[in-house]
């Protein structure tokens, strides 16, 4: 996902997008646990997603105040 389709979203879509990467990253470090994770890279890619969000919900939250 990029910054720019993260600036776009709401704040109620940021915050269920990530709830979804979050069970996604739970699902993927279990896959990891008993070896059957295939593509190792999707783990970082899932963890800087949630950064993105997590910075991008931050700024909203300042603008506000």
């Amino acid at each position: 996902m990029k910054a720019s389709e993260i600036k776009n979203m709401t704040v109620d879509e940021m915050n269920e997008k990530l709830a979804g990467l979050k069970e996604e990253l739970f699902a993927l470090r279990f896959q990891l646990a008993v070896n059957q994770l295939e593509n190792t890279a999707r783990l970082k890619a899932v963890k800087k997603d949630i950064a993105r969000i997590k910075t991008n919900l931050r700024a909203a939250e300042l603008e506000k105040q």
